[in-house]
């Protein structure tokens, strides 16, 4: 197999990926038409060589991926409805923009990341602590209760996978992660870019996000007991959060390591990640792929801006397969494009 550094993540109607010097996102509009968007990017590790080091590189990942997530969100759902009114930064947003000479939509991502940040370590690293708090006051030992923590933390993080795996809008989205991951795998197994091929392969990937976040239970467990277990719940508490940097560090060693190579020992510790994925990703349809496909190519760099739109409209059509219909899409092409080059 040939290796990649690409990556993507699914959004509405759509598939971003990201190489080392470029991000793309293409969506597939209602009306048919498959929309692009290409931007220049370079990660803070790449061009900062102390931040390229194992450890810190998982960390400043971590980051640029929280803020990159966001924003390409938000870019994919103005892509599809340039209109959606609702997309707009809030008049506090812009109120705070003005005063601090910001753009009112990096306001609006900045706080939409800090929401998702406290959600996150709220639901998945402060509750588990205080419910084992509350179930083992008579358990004396610090490992028995580090590890009932844990048990807890995973506990919550498949039933949170689960539940939002059975939405109706969520499947969709699935379809979508399911789409990028056979385009990838489709190129590292160097067969021909298209949907026939694509199709042909596993929805499932060793660098997966799934897989991360598995990983980053499963350390932290493993750092944690070394913290032991304070009766203060303050002192716990905040020794877990001055750790979580850490424990996203390692992470990133763990998943890249696991990823690079192929024997059984990699293979083993690959499992489950890879098993959990079967809730992170569905079957895509031929359309789906199309999507990921241009997304890809765009990302690579390879293919001319000219290319890849002739391709888009070779693969554009409705979801029922009825050919586009250029006069309902043309009134907001030229918004769409624009937005792209902000």
């Amino acid at each position: 197999m040939k290796r990649t550094s690409i990556g993507g993540q699914s959004v509405l109607e759509g598939v971003m990926m990201r190489s080392p010097e470029t991000t793309a996102i293409a969506v597939r509009r209602e009306c048919g038409e498959i929309v692009t968007q290409k931007q220049d990017t370079k990660s803070l590790s790449a061009r900062y060589k102390i931040l390229g080091v194992p450890i810190i590189r998982g960390v400043v990942n971590f980051v640029e991926m929280l803020v990159s997530g966001v924003k390409t969100i938000t870019d994919a759902a103005k892509m599809y409805d340039p209109e959606d009114e609702e997309l707009e930064p809030s008049k506090t947003d812009k109120a705070i923009a003005e005063k601090t000479g910001k753009n009112p939509m990096d306001v609006a991502i900045f706080f939409a990341v800090i929401i998702a940040v406290v959600i996150a370590v709220g639901l998945f690293f402060i509750l588990p602590n205080l419910i084992t708090g509350w179930i083992t006051p008579y358990v004396d030992s610090a490992l028995g209760k580090n590890l009932i923590d844990g048990i807890i933390r995973v506990a919550m993080f498949l039933i949170y996978l689960f539940a939002i795996s059975r939405m109706k809008d969520i499947k969709r989205l699935f379809g979508y992660h399911g789409a990028e991951h056979k385009v990838i795998n489709c190129f590292e197994h160097d067969m021909p870019l298209d949907v026939e091929h694509a199709r042909e392969n596993t929805r499932l990937h060793p660098r997966c996000g799934t897989s991360f976040l598995l990983i980053v239970m499963i350390i932290s467990i493993l750092l944690f007991t070394l913290l032991g277990w304070s009766d203060n719940w303050l002192v716990r508490i905040g020794l877990r959060l001055a750790m979580l940097p850490i424990v996203a560090g390692v992470s990133y060693e763990v998943l890249k390591l696991v990823a690079k190579y192929d024997n059984k020992f990699t293979m083993a510790l690959r499992k489950p990640g890879m098993a959990l994925q079967y809730l992170t990703t569905r079957e895509p349809d031929d359309g789906m792929l199309e999507v990921a496909i241009i997304s890809f190519l765009a990302a690579e760099g390879k293919m001319t801006d000219e290319e890849i739109d002739a391709l888009a409209e070779k693969y554009g059509h409705t979801i029922d397969g009825s050919p586009v219909q250029k006069r309902a899409c043309a009134a907001d092409t030229e918004e769409v494009v624009l937005g792209a080059n902000e």
